[in-house]
């Protein structure tokens, strides 16, 4: 990433903070998943991704995808998990079966709005775990799941 756009990313995301910082109070479980989706935003940003929805719902389906990005040729639908222990289980193990129809669901309804173009599509998972005294860590895991 060149060095001006990384720094206009930068200073993007500080000011996305900050906003955030002055939402109404919320339970301290959404506040953590609304940090997360905010931080997968930008992490995503810099590994090359080009996000074009966060919580996108289809208004018939229940449910929302968290972010929905390409990655070079290939649309990824992005199930973004936070935690801020790893002390019960992971974050991705989360992501049950349950969820995956519900994200499969919502990404064929997502597809059949596109103009038609035959471009591969795939399921990532995005941990992401903010624990006290460290600096954010994140793991993605592409392709994680498939379509059926």
């Amino acid at each position: 990433m060149p060095l001006l756009e990384s720094a206009r990313l930068r200073l993007f995301e500080k000011f996305a903070e900050a906003a955030a910082r002055r939402r109404q109070s919320e339970p301290a479980h959404l506040t953590t998943g609304r940090r997360g989706e905010l931080a997968a935003f930008f992490y995503l940003r810099r590994q090359g991704y080009i996000v074009v929805a966060r919580g996108w719902r289809s208004g018939r389906l229940r449910g929302d995808i968290d972010l929905i990005a390409w990655e070079n040729e290939t649309l990824c639908f992005i199930e973004v998990k936070t935690r801020t222990t790893r002390d019960v289980a992971t974050a991705e193990a989360a992501v049950d079966e349950d969820k995956r129809r519900t994200l499969r669901r919502l990404a064929r309804s997502y597809m059949r709005r596109l103009p038609r173009q035959e471009s591969p599509a795939r399921f990532d998972i995005l941990s992401i775990y903010f624990e006290e005294e460290k600096s954010a860590e994140f793991e993605l895991f592409r392709n994680a799941f498939g379509w059926s």
